[in-house]
């Protein structure tokens, strides 16, 4: 593959690998590829058996537990980061939870500690990360980029409270590209379509969705999680320095389709 551009001398935090299926790591071995310096997560050490391997096949710089929903981890990543380089370049944050039983039940019948939970863990983390981006980031800018999913904009079968929880994380990142600006600081949503990975699989019929995609969508067939990758290492690049606040889209078009 002839490579574009390069993305020497940038460091970041990729937060959110769960496998090697993992959206996370498909962005995570592009940025690495096109020369990126990278610290990697893993949620906790039960996950750490499946994230290890993947973080030394990419010779990461920094290798670290976090779990936004434990007080002082994502603080703890960043303080390594600030000490490993002083500065960061951007940060992907690849983060989503609701209960299970939840997701797939009424919006109308969700608990409030359940969609709160869900709101804390799948968006507000975002908006820590970026405050805590944005002590790194005053003096050259960087970038920062989250997932999302189109059913933030349609109702999607099964995909109850998160649908809400991802239309709040697209309007925080519009608003927080507005408010970081100043600083250089770009901010954007980039929405997958489904993707057979562990997330998915916890979405009632997720094949069905996935058949829907396929047989829908103008191309004909599912993004990958490279794809993502590819499309974060562009926003990421110097050759999107004028682009913040944006919403992209990898899913083959499927978005577009009624």
């Amino acid at each position: 593959m002839s490579i574009p551009f390069s993305l020497e001398g940038k460091r970041g935090i990729v937060l959110g690998i769960a496998n090697r299926h993992s959206i996370a790591y498909g962005c995570a071995e592009v940025l690495s590829e096109l020369g990126a310096e990278l610290c990697i997560t893993y949620l906790n050490e039960k996950s750490k058996p499946f994230v290890a391997p993947l973080a030394e096949k990419l010779s990461t710089a920094l290798f670290l537990p976090c779990d936004v929903s434990k007080a002082g981890e994502l603080e703890a990543v960043f303080k390594e980061a600030e000490k490993q380089w002083g500065t960061i370049d951007f940060v992907v944050h690849s983060i989503a939870w609701s209960p299970l039983d939840e997701l797939h039940g009424r919006l109308v019948d969700s608990s409030s500690q359940g969609f709160g939970m869900a709101m804390d863990i799948s968006c507000h983390s975002f908006i820590r990360t970026a405050r805590l981006s944005e002590a790194l980031m005053k003096d050259n800018g960087g970038t920062l980029i989250t997932m999302t999913y189109y059913g933030s904009e349609k109702v999607v079968d099964h995909y109850g409270m998160m649908g809400p929880v991802k239309a709040a994380l697209e309007s925080s990142v519009r608003y927080m590209a507005s408010e970081l600006g100043e600083s250089g600081i770009r901010v954007h949503s980039v929405s997958p379509g489904p993707m057979p990975t562990r997330a998915g699989s916890g979405i009632t019929d997720f094949d069905g969705l996935m058949d829907d995609a396929v047989t829908r969508s103008p191309l004909h067939r599912l993004g990958s999680p490279d794809d993502v990758g590819r499309l974060t290492a562009f926003l990421i690049s110097d050759w999107a320095s004028s682009q913040t606040g944006s919403q992209l889209f990898v899913d083959a078009g499927h978005h577009i389709m009624a």
